[in-house]
């Protein structure tokens, strides 16, 4: 009967399915699942639509702003995701674009590429989010020979973006870890709301 619970737990499943759905698009992208997540996208963007009436007619303002930061994080990766799959099928390298296993020089082989994307709102909270965009990273400055940073100082660097870009009216960030050049970029750009379009 309690109708905030039942609101209450199904913003929690939209998140853990948004959650899910960024882990299968990275695999994807990452060669190892044979297609794009589809059913999973699917069933997420339904939640979306299904509990913005609910949210509009009976929610809070605490679950308005929530449903809204869910909604602007999934704009945000279909956005990326679209523009990865546009550019397989045209055959371009694109955003997701894997090393190819060619006989250059070291210097070369390492074709830009994104590793990998997350968004974080609050990285204390979110510790397994922090701790799987750690790892990424360490992965690639490991390929690379780059020396390692120790995950307090990376996650106090994290802590202190989020806390930048909330104080400039972000509630949350996208970190992206990305090799151009041979070099690795980790770059954050915080997101605001949905945007229209």
């Amino acid at each position: 009967m309690a109708r905030g619970s039942e609101l209450e737990a199904d913003l929690r499943s939209l998140e853990a399915d948004l959650r899910k759905l960024e882990a299968e698009y990275n695999m994807f992208f990452a060669g190892q699942l044979p297609r794009p997540p589809w059913e999973t996208r699917t069933h997420v963007e339904g939640s979306i639509k299904r509990l913005e009436r609910t949210v509009s007619v009976s929610g809070t303002f605490a679950d308005r702003f929530r449903h809204q930061t869910l909604q602007s994080r999934l704009a945000a990766f279909v956005d990326l995701w679209d523009r990865g799959l546009r550019a397989r099928e045209e055959g371009r390298p694109g955003p997701f674009a894997h090393r190819k296993r060619a006989d250059t020089d070291k210097g070369k082989d390492a074709a830009d590429r994104i590793v990998y994307v997350t968004v974080l709102g609050d990285p204390v909270k979110e510790m397994d989010r922090l701790r799987d965009l750690y790892e990424r990273l360490t992965d690639v400055r490991r390929e690379l020979g780059e020396s390692q940073v120790p995950f307090h100082k990376f996650a106090g660097l994290v802590r202190d973006k989020v806390a930048a870009f909330r104080a400039h009216g972000a509630p949350e960030v996208a970190f992206r870890v990305a090799v151009h050049d041979g070099k690795i970029t980790f770059t954050a750009r915080g997101l605001k709301g949905t945007r229209a379009g």
